[in-house]
């Protein structure tokens, strides 16, 4: 399945797997959106997968978020898969269970 970024009452829901070979795309779509906007909520509750590089490049857009002053949640906490890849990086912290 590819990767498909939807938006949602404010929230982006990311779709399919997220790993090395699509990557960029993620990188390109929210570089964009962290200079632009004042508040991300980026939603992983709905990925297939996820691999090493997908986290650290989730982990480098939330530290450029906040090095620039933006909000940016990251909800997935109920997705096991993505759950434990975060916990094997020890990112866990960053996972949100919802934004309220």
């Amino acid at each position: 399945m590819a990767l498909q970024i939807t938006k949602t009452s404010g929230i982006y829901e990311i779709n399919g797997e997220l790993n090395s070979q699509n990557v960029v795309s993620l990188n390109n779509h929210f570089n964009a959106l962290i200079d632009y906007s004042k508040m991300i909520t980026l939603s992983l509750n709905k990925l297939n997968g996820i691999d090493k590089s997908a986290v650290s490049a989730i982990a480098t857009l939330y530290r450029k978020a906040t090095s620039n002053n933006k909000i940016f949640y990251i909800i997935g906490q109920e997705n096991e898969k993505v759950n434990l890849q975060f916990q094997t990086e020890k990112l866990n912290y960053l996972l949100r269970r919802d934004v309220f």
